[in-house]
């Protein structure tokens, strides 16, 4: 019998994967950290050629500087309006709810197209994919122009409603669920559960992957959206962080160091969230893949 022990040595072929791994990683983290270190510098450092990874001293005993004066300038803003509190509580109300309508809409339409069968099946599916080869920027203005008529303009409702399911997470829930044994359905049919119930006490449990994957997806493509709502949150009171963000790029003068102070502040929840969900995120692909063979 052939013995499967681990001899010890380490091959050619194994160190230069790791060599591989630790330079793709820290090709990963180093815009994270010249965020970081950046937030503690001011523009002549953060433009400087080569880049210093490390703030110099001058910088902290100059009489006019302190070590958390960008953090101060990213939350209290160029003229001290404060708005940042309220910016951050639009985009988590905005990210936050438009996550969970993405998750509980998709899932019931990926769950109808991957586990019923019914006349024009595959054109609904189709149909749905085809939105996806849309760009954004084609259909922002007629979607604005029908904001505008439904009162939409400075409001939640038009900060979310567009956003409340994406044809990307039908997608991705229909795949999931093609894969799900169609034997516990029936099962639970027999038992007398209808079908609301089967949805909510056996299909959804059993999502948890894809539920956390997409919910993390919907969440960062909310919580990072500029485009709409330069064009719908017009007033202070309801704009969100991405538009606080550009507020410290102005027309002759740049902050480069509040900026990226509050880049690195509101980076924080997305951090957060993707710790407490990683092992459901990273495990998604895989439970995926063994469900295919």
């Amino acid at each position: 019998m052939a013995s499967n022990t681990y001899t010890g040595k380490v091959t050619v072929m194994e160190v230069l994967v790791w060599i591989l791994l630790v330079a793709v990683v820290l090709f990963t983290l180093a815009p994270i950290v010249f965020m970081f270190v950046a937030s503690f510098m001011d523009a002549k450092q953060i433009l400087s050629m080569p880049f210093n990874w490390i703030p110099s001293k001058s910088y902290f005993t100059s009489a006019d500087r302190t070590f958390f004066t960008n953090f101060h300038k990213a939350i209290w803003g160029n003229n001290n309006s404060f708005s940042f509190p309220r910016n951050i509580v639009n985009s988590l109300v905005v990210a936050i709810t438009d996550s969970v309508t993405t998750v509980l809409l998709a899932s019931l339409a990926g769950y109808g197209i991957a586990k019923f069968k019914f006349k024009g099946r595959n054109f609904v599916f189709m149909s749905i994919m085809a939105t996806m080869m849309i760009p954004f920027e084609a259909i922002m203005i007629p979607l604005y122009m029908v904001a505008s008529g439904m009162r939409m303009i400075n409001t939640y409702q038009g900060l979310i409603v567009p956003f409340m399911v994406s044809a990307f997470g039908v997608f991705q829930m229909r795949q999931y669920l093609i894969t799900f044994p169609s034997e516990y359905l029936d099962a639970a049919r027999v038992d007398g559960l209808n079908e609301f119930r089967i949805y909510s006490r056996i299909v959804l449990p059993n999502c948890t992957p894809v539920v956390a994957t997409l919910g993390i997806l919907s969440f960062r493509n909310q919580w990072d959206n500029l485009l709409w709502p330069l064009l719908v949150a017009q007033s202070e009171k309801m704009k969100t962080i991405p538009q606080y963000i550009t507020k410290f790029s102005e027309e002759k003068q740049t902050d480069e160091g509040a900026m990226m102070a509050c880049a690195f502040i509101a980076s924080i929840p997305m951090f957060l969230l993707f710790a407490c969900l990683s092992k459901y995120f990273i495990g998604g692909a895989a439970v995926y893949e063994s469900r295919k063979g």
